[in-house]
């Protein structure tokens, strides 16, 4: 609507014939002279009618931010799989007197269930499979679970009325990552690598790491995509092992000059075909092809970590030398957020427990909880903190009720989309808070919502992105990667 309005107020009826005229006469011109038409004569038209308005070109990142950023950078520390609220950060004293019996159905409602319990005959409450304490100058309550994101109570923002539209792992994770549960949106690394571009010439703008050891859960690397945006946007994955980024390091027997040689030899053909068709895509290819050759001498010099000092290695945990863990991957992401990384985004499987829940939430935060505190602490004593948003969460929660038969040791939770909760550290958010509430069963949300889009508002904002004039247009139409929805949530903003 801005955009007709706009359109109404600047141009006159003179404006646009004559926009159109040259539009449509370029059209005819083109086909009039046929395939023989003298490229130069087309190009002239073509110009003129681009000069008069009739075709733009929208698509531009930002030269600037919308206004003042409180973050430069982004780490996102995505824990697939849905982790249980009711488990790590949302206290429910009520769930352990009412143990066994079944949900209300006031609190059940109508809301969706997924097929996994829609055959249950009772929905028996289940007690939280861990003990919780306050910490912080505020109390807040945290599970004895996580005691290291516990000992950071006062430096993190937990929110605990997230909510979202999706039940299913696949379109939930799309959705968080992309504003849309359909594949084929850019994802948020790559809406802000496309928006702000790199702050660092000699690495990608957006960087992705999926940890080994988490969980059997798979996530597609549509997580990651560009979708409909220039491809060299795409998150980088890096990969655990010799060489972190597939096939880039140079055979053997090739010297760095031959391999500069050759890249300029390519790129000159490339040129040439872009100067024909006009292809954006082959800017995408010139850059990549740019990009590894720079990486070859900035990655190793990331993945080295002889110089860490051992103090640090210890506060990441003992698994912090085992390549592609996910405390090893927490250090990596300090690291490249110390060279100016745009976006870093993690993924650790493991997080979804149908069954066994007591030993299953154990072994993730065990490997999660030690690094993940360890990472905002490192960020904080280096000054990085306060221009990096560390963000840590999942796609949804997970139901109070029991999944199965319930007995003391053995049962599960269910997907839970109506509330869940995440927390958040630096990059201009209030340290210490605790944002939203939900009901005594932790079911559903009675204070502060949060929906995904809201979320996905928050964190441009919070970059210096305005996400109702953050566009890309595409066949024929403007894509946000909030949709047409999102409002910002300025109660968590300090």
């Amino acid at each position: 609507m801005d955009d007709i309005r706009k359109a109404l107020q600047e141009k006159s009826r003179r404006d646009f014939l004559r926009g159109s005229a040259l539009g449509l006469g370029s059209i005819a011109l083109g086909t009039l002279l046929g395939c023989n038409a003298d490229e130069q004569q087309v190009k002239k038209v073509v110009a003129a009618a681009n000069k008069a308005g009739a075709i733009s070109d929208e698509n531009q990142p930002l030269v600037n931010p919308h206004f003042v950023p409180r973050a430069k950078r982004v780490i996102y520390l995505f824990q697939s799989g849905g982790p249980s609220q009711m488990e790590l950060f949302d206290y429910k004293p009520e769930l352990y007197k009412l143990h066994g019996q079944d949900i209300p159905p006031s609190v059940l409602g109508t809301g969706r269930v997924s097929g996994m319990v829609s055959n249950q005959n009772r929905f028996p409450l289940a007690r939280p499979a861990t003990e919780f304490k306050q910490y912080g100058s505020n109390g807040a309550y945290f599970s004895d679970l996580i005691p290291y994101t516990a000992g950071i109570a006062d430096d993190i923002c937990v929110v605990k009325s997230m909510f979202t539209e999706q039940i299913n792992h696949e379109p939930a994770v799309i959705f968080t990552q992309t504003g849309n549960q359909l594949s084929g949106r850019p994802s948020i690394g790559s809406w802000i690598s496309y928006g702000l571009g790199s702050l660092n010439q000699n690495l990608p703008s957006f960087i992705v790491m999926v940890s080994k050891g988490g969980g059997d859960q798979p996530i597609s690397n549509l997580a990651w995509s560009n979708g409909f945006l220039p491809s060299h946007h795409q998150g980088v994955q890096f990969m655990s092992g010799k060489d972190p980024v597939l096939y880039l390091s140079s055979p053997d027997g090739v010297e760095k000059m031959d391999r500069r040689r050759a890249l300029d030899f390519i790129r000159s053909f490339n040129v040439l075909q872009k100067d024909k068709w006009q292809d954006p895509e082959i800017d995408s290819r010139l850059n990549q092809y740019e990009m590894a050759y720079r990486m070859q001498m900035a990655v190793p010099e990331i993945t080295d970590l002889s110089n860490e000092p051992q103090h640090i290695l210890d506060m990441y945990g003992p698994d912090v030398k085992i390549p592609g863990s996910y405390a090893y991957n927490c250090l990596m992401a300090r690291r490249l957020a110390e060279k100016d990384v745009r976006f870093i985004q993690l993924y650790h499987l493991g997080w979804d427990h149908h069954g066994a829940l007591h030993k299953g939430i154990r072994k993730a935060t065990k490997q999660t909880d030690q690094a993940s505190a360890a990472l905002v602490k490192d960020l904080k004593q280096r000054g990085l903190l306060d221009d990096t948003l560390v963000v840590w969460g999942g796609e949804f929660g997970r139901t109070s009720f029991c999944q199965g038969t319930l007995t003391e040791e053995a049962f599960g939770r269910d997907h839970h989309p109506t509330a869940y909760s995440i927390w958040m550290a630096g990059g201009g958010t209030k340290p210490g808070l605790v944002y939203g509430a939900t009901d005594d069963f932790a079911h559903n949300i009675v204070k502060d919502k949060v929906h995904v889009h809201d979320f996905q508002a928050t964190l441009l904002h919070l970059m210096g992105i305005d996400h109702e004039q953050f566009v890309y247009k595409t066949q024929g139409r403007r894509y946000r990667l909030t949709d047409v929805a999102g409002e910002v949530v300025k109660g968590i903003i300090a």
